[in-house]
């Protein structure tokens, strides 16, 4: 008898792009800060882009149909979005401590985040 995979990881990961996705949209200036300046163009498109490419994601995940798709999508983007993180990193280098240290804190969180996509991708 097969067990079939649980849809409670797939749900936890389209909760938190959505919502991060939302945060785009209605707060998009900490976004903006983080974006590379050696990338072209308005800071504000890429804060966007990547707003849009949350939500998309995240909404491919709640569907059984489209779940691995998104779950290939969202280490994807994960992986898309660390230079903003290391970008954060620089940025904040000089700012008080608890701040530098949160913005250290995200780099290695990344790796949890990639590995549960790729595991609701296999169960897919």
């Amino acid at each position: 008898m097969e067990t079939k995979a649980s849809p409670w990881p797939a749900y936890r990961l389209a909760a938190m792009l959505l919502g991060v996705g939302v945060v785009h949209f209605v707060a998009p200036k900490p976004f903006d800060d983080i974006v590379p300046a050696e990338l072209p163009g308005d800071a504000r498109f890429y804060t966007y882009a990547s707003g849009v490419a949350e939500l998309g994601t995240g909404a491919l995940l709640l569907a059984p149909k489209t779940r691995r798709l998104g779950a290939t999508l969202a280490a994807l983007l994960f992986i898309a979005v660390f230079p903003a993180n290391i970008n954060m990193v620089r940025l904040w280098w000089d700012k008080p401590l608890p701040l530098k240290l949160g913005a250290i804190a995200r780099l290695p969180l990344q790796i949890p985040m990639i590995t549960e996509a790729l595991k609701v991708r296999r169960t897919a």
